[in-house]
């Protein structure tokens, strides 16, 4: 074997094996992405989940307000993502508990009574104003001495929260907005964020306050962090006072 053919033959082994090393880093990363992924939502490959779907309130029949409809594509996408299944449930036709399995429940108490169970029994500390009450009480969310309130088509809010019953439960994830955009909104920021979300409570639970902004422009695009509200969620309203 002459000089030339040794380098070729060289060569071609080098790139053999710095592409199988890349592949293997790929794919090591990946993998172990998809289980962070995975032990954030509690959805491990082959799990079910539960959606919830609310009702649009000011509707005489039972129907789904499209950007309802928009917030479960936006978390169908995140449980297809982890390889788990999703079993979609009428807010008023859930008749179970929590921490079996993982669980999406989308908007808020004025349009999911699964949510007017949660609040009540996992966030304790926060009130939401009735759909027909006045301003500026009314779908304002109330927790920690801070009032949020909605301003239509120009600043909404959502509550945007991970609950965990105990170790080794599924969570809660509920996403309870004044209006359909902020439900869409809260999905979007939840499918974007999962990642510094899942980094920063690891499997503790949360709740966070977000903010839309001026969504008769933006839609449910432009979506701020305004508080983390955990502490004072899960204090019950009379000993928070």
């Amino acid at each position: 074997m002459n000089d030339d053919v040794r380098n070729i033959v060289l060569g071609l082994v080098a790139t053999a094996v710095s592409g199988g090393f890349g592949w293997f880093t790929r794919t090591y990363l990946w993998r172990r992405a998809l289980r962070r992924k995975q032990a954030f939502f509690g959805l491990p490959a082959g799990a079910d989940c539960l959606f919830v779907v609310n009702r649009k309130p000011d509707a005489d029949a039972w129907s789904v307000h499209r950007n309802d409809a928009f917030a479960l594509l936006e978390t169908s996408a995140l449980i297809k993502d982890c390889g788990a299944t999703l079993q979609l449930v009428s807010h008023d036709g859930v008749r179970q508990g929590i921490g079996e399995r993982s669980e999406f429940c989308v908007g808020g108490p004025s349009s999911n009574t699964r949510t007017v169970a949660h609040l009540a029994s996992m966030l304790p500390g926060v009130r939401v104003g009735a759909f027909d009450g006045p301003a500026p009480d009314r779908l304002a969310i109330q927790v920690g001495g801070e009032s949020y309130p909605w301003q239509k088509g120009r600043v909404e809010h959502v509550l945007l929260a991970r609950l965990m019953t105990g170790p080794g439960t599924r969570p809660v994830f509920l996403i309870s907005g004044q209006t359909a955009v902020s439900n869409q909104a809260g999905a979007r920021y939840l499918a974007r964020n999962h990642r510094e979300l899942a980094r920063k409570y690891r499997r503790e639970s949360f709740c966070l306050v977000l903010k839309v902004v001026n969504s008769d422009a933006y839609g449910p695009d432009v979506t701020e962090l305004v508080a983390d509200v955990t502490a004072a969620a899960r204090t019950p309203a009379a000993a928070a006072g």
